[in-house]
């Protein structure tokens, strides 16, 4: 691995503590907050691509595991790694790696939809999908209540898979992505 990818996968890791400084949105009925984090899970897979997405999520994971306090309102510690929340987290280095494996394999034609569906598919529905069973069982409720409690992530999850589609295809030309296919 070269200097410069341990540099993107580290200002990455950054970037999405960087987000955690925005408040969360509790709500009463689900013990998980709405945050901005899933925007640089979304981000880390369109722009860095699959191998340095996840590496840069499972630092962050790492990070967060020592005690630093990246996660939105302060929080860190291994004990965040197996609440409520646990599940959301721990599918971030799986999402980044699948946006990123999807969008290396349509980075030649590039689209913001294109993007926008991959992001929806494994950033808001795979992310949704391996959380909130796993908030179900540590919280002692019904998957299904989980699953159905969920929902309420989706509208602001699916805008920010549009931005980080928008962000990602502008930002294309300074990829480490880009560079691969422009053999720099």
């Amino acid at each position: 691995m070269s200097t410069k990818e341990m540099v993107y996968i580290a200002l990455f890791a950054a970037l999405i503590g960087v987000l955690g400084i925005i408040p969360p949105i509790p709500l009463g009925f689900i013990p998980v907050p709405i945050t901005a984090q899933t925007l640089g899970v979304m981000l880390a897979g369109c722009f860095l691509g699959r191998k340095m997405g996840a590496l840069s999520l499972v630092l962050f994971i790492v990070l967060i595991a020592i005690g630093l306090p990246l996660l939105t309102g302060g929080r860190g510690g291994f004990s965040v790694l197996v609440g409520p929340s646990a599940g959301y987290i721990l599918s971030w280095p799986i999402a980044a790696y699948l946006i990123g494996y999807f969008v290396e394999k349509i980075w030649s034609k590039l689209a913001v939809w294109k993007v926008i569906a991959i992001n929806i598919l494994f950033g808001v529905i795979l992310v949704s999908l391996i959380g909130a069973p796993v908030m179900a069982i540590i919280t002692g409720t019904s998957v299904w209540a989980g699953l159905v409690g969920a929902t309420v992530f989706l509208p602001g999850d699916c805008l920010k898979a549009v931005i980080a589609a928008f962000i990602a295809v502008q930002l294309k030309p300074v990829s480490p992505m880009e560079e691969k296919t422009q053999g720099v």
